[in-house]
């Protein structure tokens, strides 16, 4: 018996997921990208692009995330 595939989860479907679980709405995950200018070593900033909306998403251990809707 062959042992079932499961697709690794990507970065922005892990944003996504986050995201929704505190009532924003990303439609399909497309892309994300760590911003390195504004990161520092205890708080990730990526921007999460989805198909109905862009995110800047500031995460912090132990934190819910900071969630701002982009233009």
């Amino acid at each position: 018996m062959r042992a079932q595939q499961i697709p690794a989860e990507t970065i922005q479907g892990m944003l996504a997921a986050q995201i929704r679980a505190q009532g924003f709405t990303c439609e399909k995950p497309l892309g994300a990208k760590k911003n390195a200018r504004l990161s520092q070593p205890d708080r990730d900033v990526w921007l999460l692009k989805c198909s109905n909306a862009w995110f800047r998403i500031t995460r912090v251990p132990d934190m819910a995330a900071k969630v701002e809707p982009l233009p």
